[in-house]
């Protein structure tokens, strides 16, 4: 069995300090920045991959708070992923609708749930929220119908912690994937006067990944109704992948001033 102290010294014997400055110039770690506190060990993240998969099958599903209440960014990714696995596992096919299945992937989002706010920077947030939250609410669950689903989401979406918000915003990203443009939408309506770029940057990108893998016509719907007051940066992402003449229509659409 791999202990969270055990995995914590292995990720801590990978210590890169010139990668490290260089990270904690790119998550904004600087005092008044988003991610202000942070900590790294100077890993990159396919190192982190090579850890969890060596790890993730000896490790006990106990251990992980251990790793998501650890300092560094590395051992929290670590964890997130772990969880990530472990619950895809559960998501196969066969064991869709298996009750003991169900059961399982349950306790795994409450668990992620409990310590979402150790997600506390924009990639923790977007390598676990479409494959835990995200997926789990195209699933079976025994923990509540689909109004259930909307109250945990709707929940995340109204917490004054940023990275709550984003994931709430980004777990549509699986639902998107799977069909059903309606989180897309909902969040991106609840999110779209949010005040910080990450959250425009993370509408816009959902949106564009709805109208792709669902419908650019859902896409151009929305638009219609709020492309006048969406934020430039939001809306330049939602529609990155148009033409460059509907991309000219849309952005006249907007009367927002440039967001900085």
């Amino acid at each position: 069995m791999m202990t969270a102290q055990e995995i914590i010294a292995h990720l801590e014997s990978l210590h890169n300090e010139a990668q490290r400055q260089v990270l904690m110039g790119f998550f904004k770690t600087a005092p008044g920045q988003y991610g202000h506190g942070d900590e790294f060990l100077g890993l990159k993240v396919p190192q982190t991959r090579e850890v969890v998969k060596a790890v993730v099958r000896d490790t006990p599903i106990e251990q992980i708070p251990l790793l998501l209440a650890c300092r560094w960014h590395e051992v929290r990714l670590c964890g997130l992923l772990m969880l990530v696995w472990q619950f895809e596992r559960l998501t196969t096919k066969r064991l869709v609708h298996d009750a003991e299945a169900t059961k399982k992937r349950d306790a795994i989002l409450t668990l992620y749930l409990s310590h979402a706010e150790r997600a506390n920077n924009w990639d923790l947030v977007d390598m676990s929220a479409p494959n835990i939250l995200g997926h789990w609410l195209m699933l079976p669950s025994a923990l509540g119908d689909n109004d259930y689903k909307l109250r945990v989401v709707d929940a995340l979406a109204a917490s004054p912690v940023l990275w709550l918000q984003r994931i709430s915003m980004v777990c549509t990203w699986k639902t998107s994937q799977m069909g059903d443009a309606s989180w897309c939408l909902r969040y991106a309506e609840v999110h779209l006067h949010h005040r910080h770029d990450l959250m425009h940057k993370a509408v816009g990108w959902m949106l564009r990944e709805m109208g792709k893998r669902v419908s650019m016509d859902l896409l151009r719907d929305f638009l219609r109704c709020h492309a006048h007051e969406m934020p430039r940066t939001a809306l330049r992402y939602a529609i990155e992948k148009m033409t460059d003449e509907e991309r000219q229509y849309w952005m006249t659409r907007s009367v927002l001033p440039q967001q900085k």
